[in-house]
């Protein structure tokens, strides 16, 4: 057997995300990440946007395209903690979503190559290799694929304890019932066989009144 993938799993049971979705996460939003570092430099901003952006267009649709990262890690956080449930849905198309933010990501290196005459850099190089190795682990990672199924199966397997332990009372309902009615009818037969008649529970709440007998006898009697 093998035990090594325990360590997937955190101290509640749940499978933990893996590192290399958090550096494909903050690949995908390193518009915003470069936007972020842009502000702290006070005598030139936009000097270090141009130096990983030189063309405007490009770094606008570096930042659109960082959103949906930052929706996804977001999306991340909400799987952590279990709640809100309506995030869950969203949370089962991470994958999806992965896949469409690297082809906008492609898109994007292809645009900025041709804005430099495919011209050779370090940084497209870098950018390419790195998108070629994401579409890879998204493909052929175990974990990962694991990971986005832990919350839907755990979901489903509440349901499904759920369900069972309203059969389980429906279940005891129905024996409750049917001991009643087989308790009934001992009663029944007990009545028929020693006193000639059914029992009739609605006789012990009706008034006595003389019998026919009972009123001949005091006729006569006057």
């Amino acid at each position: 057997m093998n035990f090594s993938n325990i360590t997937w799993l955190d101290e509640k049971g749940h499978i933990k995300p893996p590192i290399f979705l958090y550096l494909i996460l903050i690949f995908l939003a390193r518009g915003w990440c470069v936007f972020a570092a842009s502000l702290t430099q006070f005598n030139d901003r936009s000097g270090l946007v141009r130096l990983f952006y030189p063309d405007k267009t490009d770094f606008l649709m570096a930042l659109v395209a960082g959103v949906g990262a930052v929706i996804i890690y977001g999306l991340i956080i909400a799987e952590r903690k279990r709640a809100p449930q309506f995030a869950r849905p969203l949370f089962n198309k991470i994958k999806y979503g992965l896949w469409l933010l690297l082809i906008v990501d492609a898109i994007i290196l292809n645009q900025r190559l041709m804005h430099d005459d495919f011209l050779f850099r370090v940084s497209f190089a870098l950018d390419a290799l790195f998108i070629f190795w994401s579409c890879i682990y998204l493909l052929k990672s175990k974990r990962l694929h694991y990971y986005f199924e832990d919350w839907q199966k755990e979901t489903n397997y509440q349901q499904a304890e759920s369900a069972k332990e309203l059969a389980q009372a429906e279940e005891l309902d129905n024996v409750a019932d049917n001991s009643k009615q087989l308790i009934e009818q001992a009663v029944d037969d007990h009545h028929i066989k020693h006193y000639n008649r059914p029992r009739n529970s609605s006789a012990l709440s009706q008034p006595l009144t003389p019998n026919s007998d009972d009123r001949t006898d005091k006729n006569v009697k006057d």
